[in-house]
């Protein structure tokens, strides 16, 4: 290939992603479109079961005092990598899926007599809270990061074959400054996805959100010998 492959990366990526994409030979530019701040939170009222959509609210809850009070309640997830933080900080998941949707469809049909505290963000969506609600599920909400954008203007030098994508939030921040024009968007998830709605249909999902797929896909995509 004559060409390379560029792609700019609305997070900057752990060691091992970089990695891989560098042993693609592809040009990458990274940067963080959003800003995640833990917030302090107290630990009341907190019911029998426990639901996070997001590692970021899992890191929170584990920086505050006494947090390891909440390891003998029964926790459900959003993702494998939530999971599996969970699980390493001595929480016993019994129920995990890909979106948030699946989770409270899941809850809302066997769990609904069962009560929640929902970890979230401030820009979390409503998926889960107006299914509880609708189902008559009782639940409380405990807010434990702040997610701020913060867009920034590529040059017009710039030209970028890919974008990877990994929240609706990254979406937004990047829309506020700059244009989607022909670049394929890569994107972790449907949700994600769901933020593009409108502004362009050249849009590439991993079978399972994940970063590593994610990588994958933008290897596969391109044709690019890894070698």
């Amino acid at each position: 290939m004559s060409d390379q492959i560029s792609i700019l990366s609305t997070k900057i990526l752990s060691n091992e992603h970089r990695q891989a994409l560098i042993n693609a030979k592809i040009d990458l530019l990274e940067d963080n479109f959003i800003a995640i701040t833990n917030t302090d939170f107290e630990l009341s009222n907190i019911n029998q079961n426990l639901i996070f959509s997001s590692q970021n609210a899992i890191v929170s809850l584990i920086e505050q005092p006494d947090w390891e009070q909440l390891q003998s309640k029964t926790v459900f997830c959003v993702g494998l990598k939530s999971k599996e933080l969970l699980e390493k900080n001595g929480f016993t998941v019994a129920v995990y899926m890909d979106y948030a949707s699946e989770l409270a469809e899941i809850i809302t049909l066997i769990y609904n007599k069962e009560s929640f505290t929902f970890f979230s963000g401030n820009l979390r969506k409503e998926t889960l809270p107006q299914s509880l609600k609708a189902a008559a599920v009782k639940f409380n909400e405990i807010e434990t990061y702040q997610t701020k954008l913060t867009p920034f203007k590529i040059s017009k030098e710039e030209k970028f074959d890919g974008i990877l994508f990994f929240s609706p939030s990254a979406v937004e921040s990047y829309l506020k400054d700059n244009k989607i024009k022909n670049e394929i968007c890569f994107c972790i998830g449907q949700t994600t996805a769901e933020a593009l709605r409108g502004v362009t249909k050249n849009i590439v999902l991993p079978e399972i959100p994940s970063t590593e797929l994610l990588i994958e896909e933008v290897i596969q995509q391109f044709n690019l010998d890894i070698n």
